[in-house]
């Protein structure tokens, strides 16, 4: 990399311009579980700094990688070598028009501060589970949050962004504006641009009815398979989750069910609860009226050396079957940790080509973490192949942001044939050159 012309991009631009061996290196070069070595991170104050930074990136053939919030599982938003965008300084939430919900993003904000800001609003959006997570990455995958039942996935809400794409245009993407290219970012990721803002419509949600059901470990299989027959007929204003637990070698851990319904009304939320309650002999419970932040969960330290190996797919039926399977498969792992989200409602009413997520009509989607260091998830990678394996006859489709890897099958898994084929055409008219490759990658049409 050329150490002047680096020189020069640091007067250019109005945030920071950090190199190896800078004081500010070693808080900047890694992400959330991943290590990184970028040649350089660009802490990006405004639009302006993400054009010269990507026109910086092409006149030094630097591979781009582009930072929100630093929690990309698959560890994309930092990379040995190439250039960082890191757009968490813009991070700034502008409630444009409370009274029809109109909001203004920008990348950089974390969903609890986001959260926060639209509360005092009496204002919220599905968002994701963390309160740390970046609006940026989440959003343009999907977000999955906590009343995707209700108003859907977190890019559902979506109406305009501007984005600054591979050649230094700053474009405004919505349904009248670029229309392919609004289509594309709403689960095509960051395939096509940096976005720099995002307006989405909140709706009204000052509080929601969250909390915790504990079962015991013996009636899993039971409480797992009435879980998916209570969903079946809950209203949308319910959520749930379904949490197993590892016991790293010790006693199996309890069921947990986790519940969130969105609304304040105490009989509605009692009524609908009142199904998960009788899954079994109910050793805990603990649920309560909060405000909508307040489901957030903190992101932990995790020990030093570990790095989750995490995947997912959807299941359009959550049959019996498949639940006796997951469960078999899962208790030969002693560190794997197993989770079961109900979908449906909001999520599905949109129709499967309207926007690049198109798995629309699973019922559940199913996550696994493999705790631990990677080497030992590395050691163990034909008994996980093996176990996944087992639920392919179950599941269709896979979300990008809960995928630790990539590979071919998960890459497939994502973007179903007829989505990758239009997402393709909006690479091809976007980004032919794939400066954007550090994603749930969609690689450009071959060029004769």
């Amino acid at each position: 990399m050329n150490t002047a012309a680096a020189t020069a991009l640091a007067k250019s631009v109005e945030g920071e311009v950090i190199l190896p061996g800078d004081d500010a290196y070693e808080a900047h070069r890694d992400i959330f579980v991943h290590k990184g070595s970028p040649d350089v991170v660009v802490r990006c104050h405004g639009t302006e700094d993400v054009r010269q930074a990507l026109s910086f990136a092409r006149a030094e053939k630097l591979r781009v990688s582009v930072r929100s919030g630093g929690h990309s599982n698959a560890g994309l938003s930092t990379d040995d070598g190439g250039l960082v965008v890191d757009v968490s300084p813009l991070n700034g939430i502008d409630v444009i028009d409370a009274e029809s919900g109109l909001v203004r993003i920008g990348p950089g904000a974390q969903w609890g501060q986001a959260a926060r800001t639209l509360q005092e609003h009496g204002l919220s959006f599905s968002s994701g589970d963390t309160a740390q997570v970046g609006v940026g990455g989440l959003l343009l995958g999907g977000g999955i949050g906590w009343t995707v039942r209700s108003s859907g996935l977190a890019l559902d809400n979506l109406v305009a962004a501007e984005v600054v794409t591979a050649d230094g245009r700053v474009l405004r993407a919505s349904a009248d504006e670029n229309a392919d290219l609004f289509w594309g970012l709403r689960g095509g990721g960051g395939n096509f641009g940096v976005v720099t803002s995002f307006e989405v419509t909140a709706r009204p949600l000052p509080r929601v009815h969250f909390g915790s059901i504990t079962y015991p470990a013996s009636e899993a299989a039971s409480v797992v398979k009435g879980w998916v027959r209570a969903m079946r007929d809950a209203p949308e204003e319910l959520t749930s989750h379904v949490q197993l637990f590892p016991s790293f070698g010790g006693d199996p851990a309890p069921v947990i069910v986790l519940v969130c319904y969105a609304g304040e009304d105490v009989a509605a939320a009692s009524a609908a609860i009142a199904p998960l309650l009788e899954l079994g002999a109910v050793e805990g419970k603990d649920i309560n009226l909060v405000a909508y932040p307040d489901v957030l969960d903190q992101a932990g330290e995790l020990p030093p050396d570990w790095e989750p190996m995490v995947r997912n797919r959807f299941v359009r039926e959550c049959a019996d079957e498949f639940v006796d399977t997951l469960l078999t498969g899962a208790r030969s792992f002693d560190n794997l940790f197993v989770e079961l989200r109900s979908l449906g409602g909001a999520l599905r009413r949109v129709h499967p080509n309207a926007t690049a997520f198109a798995h629309r009509d699973a019922e559940v989607m199913v996550n696994t973490a493999k705790l631990g260091p990677r080497a030992d998830h590395e050691a163990a990678l034909p008994e996980i192949s093996a176990f996944w394996a087992t639920l392919d006859p179950f599941t269709d489709g896979a979300y990008s942001n809960f995928l630790s890897e990539l590979d071919a099958d998960d890459m497939a898994a994502v973007y179903p044939p007829e989505t990758y084929a239009r997402l393709q055409a909006v690479k091809d008219a976007y980004d032919p050159d794939n400066v954007f490759s550090r994603n749930p990658n969609v690689r450009p049409s071959e060029r004769t």
